[in-house]
């Protein structure tokens, strides 16, 4: 059975640095928490509970004053950056509750993205947001697809991006073929910044390429080298890296994560970047960063970069999968009687990642033992 509930010990994806310009209100659900988040004057972004302390209406919907504060626009009560309540219109003179006040969240701003931890404020401080170089490297070309709305749980995304054996038949024709199925997998684990991480690497010489990687490539047949790493319940990076039959393919079995970014004799391919932000137990938002080399053009458009040539064909492989997990997800609202869930040898990273996710979802709901009193 897939894990339902909501990791929220981790570092999450609210958006891009520039979905957040100075004192616009922006409200997201992230791991079940209501957030208002904006960028301050100073150019902070902060992230605090989008319900005000008095009506629970959604703070999001109020509006930044001059001196920096947020005003509620139900009954006007206003908010300092610390999420302290500092005026009331009703009680203009009177004392105002301590309890008057909205709790925030961790922020992170890397990479040209905004990062925000959604669990135990003190966890936050063990674990880092992973690091995405290529997503603001000048070298590189990075370009945003989505946010997505995909009503499905999260982890049926982050084990279809562990698991290219549904290429075919889900992406055949486009990303995929039969012989994709049959590519050996290699297996790494391990942990960066407090995040445990999976990641499958798949090698093969003389493989003929489908449709879209030919495109984007040039190359019809390649020694290729294939890896996607769940970097943390956030996020999944996937490297692909093609070379001509007989190139000294010299990072055959270096590994990816983190890994060099340099693309060398004559390697063509791409750094994909995926975020899988959980809504709730059901729902989760999805966006994609495409990276490739600036230098790099497409075959299939020599006008167009790789990077712009894959974010006009991309989306038509997520419509795809987007269709497969809200399948999946349907199927969940049934009992398990008389159902058995069978893995395959490929499955290996996919039951990784959801030990880790399980492992998460024990730490949030052990009490955390109280100190003793001195």
């Amino acid at each position: 059975m897939i894990p339902t509930a909501v990791v929220r010990n981790a570092w999450y994806v609210a958006g891009l640095a520039d979905d957040f310009p100075k004192e616009k209100l922006t409200g997201q659900v992230i791991a079940k928490r209501p957030m208002v988040i904006w960028r301050t004057k100073d150019g902070e972004v902060v992230a605090y509970d989008d319900r005000c302390s008095h009506k629970r209406f959604p703070l999001s919907k109020g509006r930044l004053m001059p001196d920096g504060t947020l005003e509620c626009a139900y009954h006007g009560l206003r908010y300092d950056t610390s999420g302290k309540c500092v005026m009331i219109p009703s009680h203009p003179t009177g004392p105002i509750s301590p309890q008057a006040k909205v709790i925030g969240f961790p922020v992170v701003e890397q990479d040209g993205l905004v990062w925000v931890w959604p669990g135990d404020m003190e966890l936050s401080k063990t674990r880092k947001p992973p690091r995405l170089p290529e997503c603001k490297d000048a070298k590189w070309e990075a370009i945003p697809i989505g946010p997505m709305k995909v009503p499905a749980n999260y982890l049926l995304l982050v084990e279809n991006l562990l698991d290219i054996t549904h290429f075919y038949p889900l992406h055949d024709g486009n990303i995929g073929d039969l012989a994709s199925s049959s590519i050996p997998i290699e297996l790494e684990e391990g942990e960066v910044d407090g995040n445990k991480y999976v990641m499958t690497i798949r090698k093969t010489k003389g493989y003929t390429q489908p449709p879209y990687y030919v495109d984007w490539f040039h190359y019809p047949v390649v020694d290729r080298y294939h890896t996607h790493c769940m970097m943390s319940p956030a996020a999944t990076r996937v490297v692909l890296r093609n070379q001509p039959p007989g190139t000294p393919l010299e990072r055959m079995g270096e590994r990816e994560y983190p890994g060099s970014l340099d693309f060398e004799h004559g390697e063509r391919g791409y750094v994909l970047v995926h975020f899988h932000t959980p809504v709730d137990e059901t729902n989760h938002v999805w966006r994609v960063m495409v990276c490739s080399p600036t230098e790099h053009m497409s075959h299939g458009d020599p006008k167009k970069s790789a990077a712009k040539r894959i974010a006009e064909m991309f989306p038509a492989v997520a419509a795809e999968d987007e269709w497969a997990l809200e399948q999946q997800q349907q199927m969940f609202v049934y009992p398990d009687e008389g159902y058995c869930e069978v893995f395959l040898k490929p499955d290996l990273a996919l039951r990784r990642a959801r030990k880790i996710f399980a492992d998460l979802v024990r730490e949030q709901e052990t009490p955390v033992p109280a100190q003793a009193a001195e």
